[in-house]
């Protein structure tokens, strides 16, 4: 997962690995945010929110960001003002 990203952001207390944002994009039109993690001893210290603020730096205002919220997450991305969308389609994966 980690080889064919090709934007990482990362946070860190020390030597210690304790946020990562993993995405795919073209960095022109869209980004893909396939994963947001914060160690839960980090959570709500705005590390996600930091690590998605850089990941849209990184891609610039033309592109746009999407990603699909794990249940437990859903809140937490309208509460740091991503917009909901209702749009989409999936093939889930077969293995």
């Amino acid at each position: 997962m980690y080889d064919y990203a090709n934007l990482i952001v990362t946070a860190w207390d020390g030597d210690q690995l304790i946020g990562i944002a993993r995405a795919l994009t073209d960095f022109c039109y869209c980004c893909y945010l396939s994963d947001l993690a914060v160690k839960s001893s980090y959570q709500k210290k705005g590390i996600g929110r930091k690590l998605i603020a850089i990941t849209k730096e990184e891609i610039g205002e033309q592109s746009m960001l999407l990603l699909l919220s794990a249940p437990n997450a859903i809140d937490y991305y309208s509460h740091i003002g991503m917009e909901h969308v209702k749009n989409g389609y999936i093939i889930n994966r077969e293995r």
